[in-house]
Order: structure tokens, then sequence, then C-alpha cells
């Protein structure tokens, strides 16, 4: 029975315990017993010692490396607040950047050229070098020993104290090597009794490798024959490359000490051939340092050597009526040249034009200009102006007919006489063409390419056998445009301070709300560099009750709103009384309360004044140079612009929108001591007449009295609501008939009057 039991739990028990044995053989058999080094830090090949706390707790190697302390292990494992520490920078290091892209990619110019002079000929020769050479070259230096006090207007001269020739040849190298040896590649020297083409020089030095090594000029003989090699004969002038003066430069003292000469070309010549092995050379790379020695009291105009007309220098020259004589004949020559080139040009251009698809129509005349201006409208087509030799029918101040004088009389003038000389050079010798009268003229500015002459001549012909006839001939004319020249202007900035000014009478005084809301956010916002200043003008009657009724209180209680609204505004104003108010007169009240460095803008209380119209008003206005005075672009009418729609909020600089108005000469950019200076200027004529200072306004004096630049231009940034303006007609004619114009004309454009006047007809018809 027991028996029986026990074998039923037996099989019951049996696979769990056999189950269970057998896992445990098998894991025993798993088990790597070799024992193996445990390395503390991680380091292979040292002994390690671990006690008995550092025992493994069992058979199984652990993966992980036990440390000598259990609690030590625990606590590398417990996560830690690590402090933050802000990080330190050191200043950044300042970083030199050059003044010039072409310094810092080590960009040089190409010549430099000295004029070897004296103390007894700069201003005889010197200065007659300077004046053929100075306006071709980029850098033209004066040596000498000894100055005179007064220095030629126009030259940079460079003294060194001391007659001595050689010394001087010794310091004009020395101070190439203090200033210019790193801004230049080639080094020319020349005596001031040479004369030097500067063009050809120029190409010459255009055509050399900067890298090579090279004395160039005119090769003579050491005197006596001694020394080996020859140097460069100074009177002809010699060029230095800058490797070669590089080369040099270690043993220029060597060179003063041990090197005696009683000539500098000739002392010079032997320091290079010394330290550097190099021997005066006239020819490189297949050009040629072509000179030409001058005959004494020979007169260059009749010259007649090949040699001469491909010399680079000439020399010597004995005075500087010769050496002008020797410019005149180079110019010639090159002039002459250079009308060949474009005679060969133009052939080459009728000849390709053949077989080109239009044919001969192809080639425009004259050939090599631009074509004519084609217009894409009519509104774009060029006006001809008419004239004869006596009367122009084009007016500055629209007249129909005025009197042909000044620049007009003489341009028409040239271009008859012109015309003259190119019908006789095509027609003889078989006729002869004698000018008897301008039958009609016409020009006109073609912007592409110049200005267009159309004659009509009436000549008198003469064969060659004495007959004679007159005709009547159409010539045909161009005057293109030459080379396009920048013309240097005075530096000016951003940062000047401007003065607004705004007059200010009875009918301008609903519109100041707008002007201070729209000038406030524009400047007093921005901080703008600018201060704005009213000027109220009263009239008798007005001024006597400003007390009781002020008609500008509302205004003044505007300007102290904004103060308050923007505590580092200040807004001054100045109160005037006048019965005829007056530009002028109100700039001297204006003038006297200012600095004379002082930046004016007058303007316009309908005028939406913004930052970048300040700035143009700055760039554009150049203390004892330029005043500016800009056309500001001015709303139509809105009832003319927009019939029976609502006026936008905002207007776009559109045809349909307005226009610029250049009859407007009201707002005007100048500073006060250009203004004082020009006031000044009026003083004899306002004693002769008073009046003139009611009859002019700021234009016109500056225009009459000044002798500035008056700059006028469109301006889109000066933007002004539509309004219409009181002509005053005590002021003068001209002014006057421009501010009735500018009414008329900022009514509306052309095609909205005529829509005006046709829908009243149709009304009228109906």
């Amino acid at each position: 029975m027991r028996f029986s039991a026990f074998i039923s739990v037996l099989r019951s028990v049996g696979p769990v315990v056999i189950g269970i044995s057998l896992g445990f053989t098998l894991s025993l058999l798993s088990v790597n017993w070799t024992e193996e080094a445990c390395y503390l830090d991680g380091k292979e090949g040292e002994d390690v010692t671990v006690g008995h706390d550092a025992q493994l707790k069992g058979a199984r190697k652990p993966n992980s490396i036990s440390t000598i302390n259990d609690v030590e292990s625990e606590e590398d494992f417990e996560p830690r607040i690590v402090p933050y520490k802000q990080v330190q920078q050191s200043p950044p290091k300042k970083v030199f950047r050059a003044k010039y892209i072409s310094t810092e990619l080590g960009m040089r110019e190409r010549l430099f050229v000295g004029v070897l002079t004296s103390r007894s000929t700069i201003n005889t020769l010197g200065v007659a070098v300077n004046r053929t050479i100075s306006h071709h070259l980029d850098a033209v230096i004066f040596f000498t020993g000894m100055r005179n006090r007064k220095v030629p207007h126009g030259m940079f001269v460079v003294s060194h104290g001391d007659e001595r020739l050689v010394w001087n040849m010794f310091q004009n190298i020395k101070y190439i090597f203090d200033h210019y040896i790193n801004e230049y590649d080639w080094f020319y020297f020349v005596q001031d009794d040479a004369y030097t083409e500067a063009d050809r020089i120029k190409a010459l030095v255009d055509h050399l490798s900067m890298d090579r090594e090279l004395y160039m000029g005119s090769p003579e003989e050491f005197i006596g024959g001694e020394m080996e090699g020859k140097y460069c004969y100074g009177g002809f002038g010699y060029i230095l490359s800058r490797t070669l003066l590089l080369r040099l430069q270690p043993h220029l003292e060597n060179c003063r000490n041990d090197i005696l000469s009683a000539r500098p070309d000739e002392w010079l010549g032997r320091c290079i051939i010394d330290y550097t092995n190099t021997n005066c050379v006239s020819e490189n790379q297949g050009l040629q340092y072509n000179h030409y020695e001058l005959g004494k009291n020979s007169d260059p105009t009749k010259e007649q050597s090949e040699q001469l007309k491909k010399a680079l220098t000439v020399h010597p020259v004995s005075d500087p009526e010769q050496m002008y004589k020797l410019h005149r004949y180079f110019t010639e020559l090159e002039l002459q040249k250079t009308y060949d080139e474009i005679a060969k040009l133009q052939a080459e251009i009728k000849n390709v034009s053949v077989v080109a698809f239009d044919g001969n129509r192809s080639a425009q005349w004259p050939v090599g200009i631009n074509p004519p201006f084609e217009p894409k409208s009519r509104f774009e087509v060029l006006k001809w102006e008419y004239f004869t030799e006596e009367e122009i029918y084009s007016c500055v101040d629209g007249s129909p007919k005025c009197e042909l004088q000044g620049t007009d009389r003489m341009d028409v003038a040239d271009v008859i006489e012109v015309a003259m000389v190119e019908l006789n050079k095509k027609y003889k010798p078989v006729l002869h063409l004698k000018k008897q009268q301008l039958i009609n003229g016409y020009r006109r500015f073609d912007p592409v390419r110049g200005m267009e002459y159309t004659l009509d001549l009436q000549l008198e012909v003469v064969n060659q056998k004495g007959h004679s006839r007159s005709i009547a001939k159409r010539v045909h004319l161009v005057r293109p445009l030459s080379r396009i020249e920048i013309i240097p202007m005075p530096y000016v900035t951003e940062a000047t301070r401007i003065h607004i000014i705004i007059p200010l009478t009875l009918q301008d005084r609903s519109n100041v709300d707008h002007f201070l809301e729209v000038f406030a956010s524009n400047a007093f916002e921005t901080s703008e560099n600018a201060i704005l200043t009213f000027l109220f003008i009263y009239d008798s009657v007005e001024a006597q009750q400003v007390n009781q009724n002020d008609i500008f209180a509302g205004v003044k209680a505007q300007i102290n709103t904004y103060e308050r609204k923007y505590p580092t505004v200040k807004i001054p104003w100045i109160s005037v009384k006048t019965e005829v108010p007056s530009q002028i007169k109100f700039m001297d009240i204006i003038s006297k309360k200012h600095p004379v460095d002082s930046l004016f803008f007058l303007a316009n209380v309908n005028s939406n004044v913004n930052s970048e119209f300040l700035n143009r008003c700055r760039m554009n206005s150049i203390n004892n140079w330029q005043v500016f005075f800009p056309v500001h672009f001015q709303d139509f009418n809105p009832d003319v612009a927009y019939p029976n729609q609502q006026h936008p909020a905002t207007v776009d600089l559109i045809t349909d929108a307005g226009h610029f108005d250049r009859r407007s000469f009201e707002e005007a950019c100048f500073y006060n001591s250009d203004y004082m200076t020009t006031r000044t200027r009026m003083v004899a004529d306002v004693q002769e007449n008073e009046e003139i200072l009611e009859t002019l306004d700021i234009f016109d004096m500056f225009l009459k009295y000044s002798g500035l630049h008056v700059f006028r231009a469109v301006e889109p940034a000066l933007h002004q609501q539509y309004s219409y303006q009181a002509c005053n007609p005590r002021l003068s004619e001209d002014i006057y008939h421009r501010c009735v114009q500018s009414n008329l004309e900022g009514l509306g454009s052309r095609s909205q009057l005529a829509m005006l006047l046709f829908e009243q007809e149709q009304g009228n018809s109906t």
C-alpha cells in the first residue's frame, strides 16, 4: 500500500527531479573554471593584489570589473549633480583688415614714376614734365636735393636736403624701399630734361613679366671700359622691376660705402651689376625700349625720323617750350593713329555687313556708333529743335522763338564748319564748296548715341574750270557721346543733423495734424537725427490779435501734446509778422538763429517726410559745393483721379495717381553757410531794389548768386498730398507763372481731364 503510494508520488515528481538534476549538470559543464587576472584600472601587464574583500562571489567570472571597495563600487552608480560653471570666454582677437581689397589680396599698381629734378629747373622743366605726363600716370613724384620754399602747384616733391647727385640717387632708392616697394610692380626713373611719352611707357610695362629681374633702358659702356657690363644712361630714363629692387635692397648700404662714381646713373648701374649680376638691356620679350636723341636747337615739328615716331623718351630737352612742342607732336601722332584705326574698323564693319542677314542695312550710320533710340510709344518720341544761324525755336522759358546765343550759338557754328570741311574733303579736287547760308537746321539729343543734326545748306559749287552754281545740300551729322568720366565729389555722411523748417499760414492749419502724425511715425519713433521747426506767419491784423485770438493756438497745443508723448523731442517754433510771405525773408530770420554748419530742409506742410528722403537730402547737399532742390511726387485732385469712387488711403506712384511737380521749387536742402554766402552777394542788388527779396525765391537766389551746383532731381521718397496753392501776384512773373501752372497740372492727367469734359458734354447734350 505504502509502496504503491510511493510509486505514484515518484511518477508524478520523478520527471521534475530528473529535469532539475539534468539542468544543474549541464550548467556545471558550461562553467569556465580557468582563472584570469582582473585589471582594476584597465591596464594589462601590471600585477594587481586583491584583498579578501575583493574575492569573487561565485565560480562565474563577472562581466564588470570589481573595485577594491564594494561601497565605492555602489557609489559609482549613484547619480551625481554636477554644478554648472560658466566658461569664461577670452576676448576675441582683433582681426586686422586692410583698408582696401587690393591691399588684402596683395594687388599692386603697375608703374611708379620718379622724376629727377633740381632746385634750378623744378619751376621750368619740372613743371613742363608734370603738365605733360601727370594726367596720364597714377603716381609721379619729383626728387630733388634742395628746393625753393614754394612748391609748384599740383606737384609732389621729395627733397633730400643735399646737392650731391650720387647721394640723392641713394636716397631716392631708399625712399622707394621705405614707401612704395610693396605698392608697385615697375619703377621708372627719368630726368626732367627728357620728354616721356607716358602712354607708351604704360603700354610697355603692361606687356612685361613682373617676376623678372629687369634693368631696361639705353645701355652704355662704363667710363674707362675697366668694368664689364653696361648701365642704363639716365638721360633716356630706365625701368627697374620690383623683383630686381627687392634683391638689391640688402646691399644698398654696401653700394653707398664701396662704390665711387661721379654720375648717379653709373653708380646705380655698378650697384645693380655687382650685387644682382643684371645688365642694362634695351630689349626684353620682344619689346624694345626706343629712345631718340634730339639735336641742339632742333624743332620737333620738323623732324621726320622714324626713330622719333617710335620713341618712348626724347633727350635732351632744352626748355619748356620745346617740351610742349614734343608733347603736341606725339599727341598728333597718337590722334592720327586712332583715326586710322577707326577708319580701318569702319571698313571691316562694312565688309562684314555685306554677308549679314540684312545686308548693308545692318551697318548703322555712322559706322561704329550705337543705332538711334527707338521709342516704344508716341510719348517716347524724341523732339527735334529747329534753328537758324540767328534764332532757335525751342526756348527754355517756353517762348516760341528766341535769339541763338552762348553755347548754343557756338554749337551751331561748329557744326556748320565741320559740315563744310567734310563736304570739301569728299568732293575735292573736282569741286570746291562754299557756304552761302543755312536754310534749315534741326537737332535733337539721343541718349543712346549723342546729339544729332540735320542741316539744309545753300552752297556755292565751283568746279576745276572755275564755273560755279548755287545748290541746296542736306547734311546729317552726329556728335557722339564721348568717354564717361567720374567727377570727384567732396565726402558727405548720413550722420548730419537736419533742421526741417515748416512755414505755416492761416490756410495751412488744417494740414498740420496729418503732417505731425506721419512725421512722428517716421522720425520721432525712429530717433531720426532731425529737428522740426515751425514758422508761424501772421499778417498785421492777426499779429495784433495774437493774445486774444491766436490763429495758431491749436497747432501749438498739438506741439505740446507730441512733446509730452515723446519726452526726448522738442519742437521749437518761431513767429513772424509780414504782409508778403517771402522765402528769403523767412530764411534771414532762421539763419541767424542757427549755427553756420547747420543743414536746412525747407519743406511744405503737405509733404510726407521719411528717413529715406532725409538721407538723400544729406547726401545731395554738399557744403560749399552743391544745393539740392527735390522734385516731389504730388497726388492729383482725388475728385478728378477717382470720380465716383472711394478715395484710397495710400496712393502709389503711378501716372494715374499723381505726377512729379516740376513747377514747384519750394522744397530745398542747403547748408546755412552757403545761404549766408549767397545772401551776402545779393547786398548790392538789394540796395538798388529792395523788392528783389519779395520777387525772388530760394531757388532763383542760389541760381543767380551762389556759384554752387544747383542739383535738381525727381524724388520718389518725397510724397505730397494734393493741395491748391494760393499764388502770390507780388512775386516775379516767372514764379507766379510756375505756381499757376503747378495748380493746373496738379488737377489730373490728360486722359482724366478729357474724360471729365467728355462726360460733361454728354450730360449737357442730354
